[in-house]
């Protein structure tokens, strides 16, 4: 299977639905992990705080805008073309970490450098946050490596 340009690519519905159910939906704003940041919906963290809640139909809604800036994030830093399913663990991740932190990362350089596994392998070493080992995401950074080696 041939890679394709970024701007060719899309989230798939899979990818998207995988993405909702890695994140969970909460009708109320939580910290999903002690030291994260608010969350509500589908992972949505822009301009919430706690007390915050939200439907099921605009969760959806806004988890698609979130999609939509995580795409832009990935596009502006990305520079190589990419399989469908290395495009869908991206968009995962980047959802999950944030754009800065996705275009400052050594997944990115050696994305950028033509080493598509060894970016690949760098979504395992994710699954801290405030230092602490998260085994909710190691799970999900398996799944999503096991997505971004699919097609290699």
């Amino acid at each position: 299977m041939k890679r394709k340009l970024i701007a060719a690519l899309t989230l798939s519905a899979s990818g998207f639905v995988g993405l909702l159910g890695y994140e969970g939906y909460s009708p109320t704003a939580i910290i999903p992990v002690k030291g994260d940041v608010p969350t509500v919906g589908f992972g949505t963290t822009s301009g919430v705080k706690m007390g915050d809640t939200i439907d099921p139909v605009t969760a959806v809604s806004r988890a698609l805008d979130d999609v939509g800036s995580a795409e832009k994030t990935v596009e502006d830093c990305v520079k190589v073309p990419l399989h469908q399913s290395e495009y869908d663990a991206l968009i995962s991740f980047t959802y999950s970490i944030g754009g800065r932190a996705f275009c400052s990362s050594t997944l990115v350089r050696k994305l950028n450098d033509g080493d598509y596994d060894g970016a690949c392998e760098e979504l395992k070493r994710w699954v801290y946050v405030k230092g602490r080992n998260v085994k909710g995401l190691e799970n999900r950074r398996e799944k999503e490596f096991l997505m971004c080696m699919k097609d290699h």
